[in-house]
């Protein structure tokens, strides 16, 4: 995968995710739900819901169905396109991208945080978790 996620800040709330012994996940991809209960795989679109950060290396194959999910802290994720403001919120916008949310992104639990720094398109920007 590329353009995984940066940690500034150390998280705090760490979450165990489970997945899929097959599926080989880098430290730093954005997880969303893939399934219930608890199911989390790597982001490939927009509007999927936020499940965390992965705080370790996942190998396929490997026995292993859980990984750590860091639900706050500060990152540097990269933009997926259009540049986004300083304070405004952000959700997941593909495999490892944010984009500025909008009203359904809140519904659909696909908001990451908000936004520290203004960025121009297809930048890396400095996310402040939501922490749940």
């Amino acid at each position: 995968m590329a353009n995984e996620a940066v940690c500034i800040e150390a998280p705090r709330i760490i979450k165990r995710r489970t997945v899929a012994d097959g599926t080989a996940i880098a430290k730093g991809t954005i997880l969303y739900f893939s399934a219930d209960p608890n199911t989390a795989a790597a982001s490939s679109a927009a509007d999927q819901s936020f499940a965390g950060i992965a705080v370790e290396e996942k190998t396929a194959n490997d026995g292993i169905t859980s990984i750590a999910a860091a639900m706050d802290g500060v990152w540097d994720i990269k933009d997926s396109g259009a540049g986004m403001t300083l304070g405004t919120a952000c959700a997941i916008g593909g495999a490892n991208l944010a984009v500025t949310a909008d009203a359904a992104d809140l519904l659909n639990g696909a908001f990451l945080g908000y936004v520290q720094e203004t960025t121009g398109a297809a930048e890396v920007v400095r996310v402040s978790l939501r922490g749940y």
